[in-house]
């Protein structure tokens, strides 16, 4: 069930709804099944093709990351021996052992839990026109994050949103980029934004996770016109960021105060160039 953060106490900490004028409705929303969505539509042959050329082109940069996995309660793995675990991989160890005539106890292969090192939600805003710039920094946005999240045993999750949300892709499901930008940009573009829904759906897929460190990165206009206060949700979250996108309207001060309340940060950008130096500084 996806928590709504209606609360009194949340509603105090966040104050009255700010920006530009923060449209609290009762509308209710709902998380949509993306086939649905996207049943008898195709692609816009253009976009789609600007998308692979932004894919192959972007990238975050990597930070330095140590070869150490986290122990935990997450994926099962085969490691080697650090007299922690005695469920030993019989395959992977006589592999060993065949190149090693005289092994140490470091030398079996075992399976333990491994946790995630990082988990990143990635919130798309795809209401109004999904047209020109806004596309670009969607593709962008995706693309670099799915890069710079394979393997190490991160994760990225997609939800797209308007004024219902639909989860393109749960925390650790294998989706490759390529089709993740192909069903966000085939999603048809509706007219108002639930920014609270969507962090809500958001919020439920981080606390599925184990990951030592769980994000939620929010890419949106913030010009919130449908459905509850989104300040009221944003403070339950472990780490959000804010993406704003300033090519049209835009509330910077709902984006500063969902950054604030999520112990995030906010980076405002104009073309999907701004893009991967923004996340570069938002997930350091």
């Amino acid at each position: 069930m996806l928590d709504s953060g209606d609360g009194r106490a949340d509603r105090a900490a966040a104050g009255p709804a700010g920006g530009q004028g923060v449209l609290v409705t009762g509308q209710s929303a709902a998380l949509r099944d993306v086939s649905e969505l996207l049943e008898d539509r195709v692609p816009d042959p253009e976009v789609a093709a600007m998308a692979e050329r932004i894919g192959r082109r972007l990238a975050i940069r990597r930070r330095p990351r140590s070869d150490r996995p986290d122990r935990g309660s997450g994926r099962l793995a085969s490691v080697p021996y650090r007299y922690r675990s005695d469920d030993i991989d019989l395959d992977r160890t006589i592999e060993v052992l065949t190149e090693r005539p005289l092994p140490e106890d470091t030398d079996i292969i075992v399976r333990e839990r491994m946790r995630s090192r990082r988990a990143v939600v990635l919130v798309v805003d795809v209401s109004g026109s999904m047209r020109g710039e806004k596309v670009r920094m969607a593709a962008a946005t995706v693309a670099a994050l799915s890069a710079d999240l394979s393997g190490n045993g991160d994760q990225l999750a997609l939800v797209a949103f308007w004024s219902d949300a639909a989860l393109l892709k749960p925390l650790g499901a294998h989706v490759p980029a390529a089709r993740l930008l192909d069903e966000l940009m085939r999603i048809p573009a509706r007219g108002l934004t639930n920014v609270q829904f969507a962090l809500a759906v958001a919020h439920a897929e981080l606390n599925r996770s184990s990951a030592r460190r769980r994000t939620a990165v929010l890419l949106t206009d913030a010009v919130h016109n449908a459905g509850p206060d989104p300040r009221l949700l944003a403070r339950r979250f472990p780490e959000l960021h804010v993406l704003l996108e300033t090519d049209g309207e835009h509330d910077v001060q709902l984006a500063a105060d969902l950054a604030r309340l999520g112990r995030g940060r906010l980076a405002r950008v104009a073309t999907h160039r701004d893009i991967a130096p923004a996340l570069n500084r938002l997930l350091a």
